[in-house]
């Protein structure tokens, strides 16, 4: 469905918009583990090399707060929550690879508030494949498809899978 091309260059303009939405004010980019954390780390690249400014980073584990965590898993992987410090009053942008029924952001939403209070949370992500179970919209897409729920969307990153591809593939 993507290319390694077509990735990189969505993710220049994700970086692109968050920075016009924004105004160059400095934001916080966190990234939902697992796929949303390689994403908003070359965001932040992209970020810096236009505006001359590293902006803060970090990642954010939503398993905990998951409301359907004993459907998705038995023995949930708790992994790295590293949430930089003084974020109230902060623009935060949660970036995100594949929004779908929106139960992931909604807990994201719910980890994130445990840190503070932040003057604007913002939602990025690669792929909205719509079939929302609650009122959850990104402020910034990457693509939006169309897709039956027998589809999986898969959102490869070469930091975890070695390549950069998004795939559409029917359930095994």
């Amino acid at each position: 469905m993507m290319t390694a091309n077509e990735v990189n260059s969505t993710l220049d303009r994700l970086a692109d918009e968050v920075l016009k939405t924004n105004n160059g004010r400095p934001v916080v980019l966190l990234g939902i583990q697992r796929r949303g954390v390689p994403m908003a780390r070359r965001m932040a690249i992209r970020i810096a090399e236009k505006t001359q400014r590293e902006p803060r980073i970090g990642t954010l584990d939503i398993n905990l707060y998951r409301d359907d965590l004993t459907r998705v898993a038995s023995q949930p992987v708790v992994q790295k929550t590293e949430v930089p410090p003084n974020i109230d009053d902060q623009d935060v942008v949660l970036v995100d690879d594949v929004l779908y029924t929106g139960r992931t952001i909604r807990a994201a939403l719910d980890a994130l508030c445990d840190f503070g209070r932040m003057r604007t949370i913002q939602l990025v992500v690669m792929i909205d494949r719509g079939h929302r179970e609650l009122p959850i919209e990104a402020n910034f897409v990457g693509k939006r498809i169309s897709t039956k729920d027998s589809e999986v969307v898969e959102v490869r990153l070469r930091e975890i899978d070695g390549e950069d591809a998004i795939y559409v593939m029917e359930k095994i």
